[in-house]
């Protein structure tokens, strides 16, 4: 039965963005709870909402709809760098044969683009193998390595992970 499971294609979410979004958030691929709930970063220990909620002042407690709304107000779009994998369970260390999503559209529709945070190790070296090499990202974009929100790194503390998240206060819309 893991071999079946191993095998599955699973599809991450569309963007959520709006063509005046300054910074981009990327994860690697979203968790089997966020794809179950089609939500990004839906599991209740992922510590994304709360760290948004101080940079950004979105309320964590808002239906979904809504705090998307907000962190989208504040000039923050979200996607992944993979659109596709196959992968057992949520852990990135699972993740084979990615698919990266399409860059080159996103950054086209996207002219205001300031910033890329990677949430995690994974965003990253996936972002720097398969996109960087294409030479689409737009100049002068800041890319910003951040430390993973997921429950799954939880060495790091909540304070020192926004201590990092900090980085990209710069570039958020008041």
């Amino acid at each position: 039965m893991n071999r079946i499971l191993a095998d599955t294609i699973i599809t991450g979410l569309p963007p959520l963005s709006h063509c005046r979004a300054r910074v981009l958030i990327l994860g690697s691929m979203p968790g089997a709870v966020s794809l179950s709930q089609q939500q990004y970063y839906a599991h209740p220990r992922n510590l994304f909402w709360p760290i948004m909620a101080t940079l950004a002042g979105v309320n964590p407690d808002l239906p979904y709809p809504e705090k998307t709304q907000a962190l989208i107000n504040s000039g923050v779009a979200l996607w992944d760098v993979i659109g596709s994998c196959q992968r057992s369970g949520s852990l990135d260390s699972a993740i084979r044969d990615e698919q990266v999503n399409d860059f080159a559209g996103f950054f086209c529709g996207h002219p205001q683009l300031a910033a890329i945070g990677f949430n995690g190790a994974k965003a990253w070296q996936s972002f720097k193998r398969y996109v960087l090499p294409l030479q689409i990202v737009p100049q002068p974009v800041h890319l910003i390595t951040l430390p993973s929100t997921s429950p799954a790194h939880a060495a790091m503390s909540f304070d020192a992970k926004l201590a990092q998240w900090q980085q990209l206060r710069p570039f958020l819309s008041d």
